[in-house]
């Protein structure tokens, strides 16, 4: 089974999917998949297709209301994927700092 910073990172690899996304989390309230479809030069299936995908990502939530389903944006996921880039922003400041360290030290000889 995929972990979830994978399943994060392939879902939001996806330009559509991720403005899919982005329209749910600026819209402050749910959508439903027609008012997301209608934003989009894809089909409804198509659409659908990229809301599942977030969906199994965790990034978006669905529940149906009568004929309608609504999609809610859930940023929690993204959480995971920060606290695995932070371990490579630390990384590379490091190296950074010894590089400068070194090349600080070449100076003065």
């Amino acid at each position: 089974m995929q972990d979830k910073v994978t399943k994060v990172l392939k879902a939001i690899a996806d330009p559509t999917r991720r403005e899919i996304f982005h329209a749910v989390v600026i819209a402050a309230t749910a959508l439903s998949i027609s008012q997301i479809s209608g934003q989009f030069q894809i089909s409804r299936q198509g659409v659908t297709k990229h809301i599942k995908t977030l969906e199994g990502a965790g990034l978006l939530q669905i529940k149906d209301q009568g004929r309608e389903r609504y999609c809610f944006a859930n940023p929690q996921p993204l959480e995971e994927v920060q606290k695995w880039l932070q371990f490579y922003d630390k990384f590379w400041d490091d190296s950074l700092q010894r590089l400068e360290n070194y090349l600080d030290k070449e100076k003065e000889a």
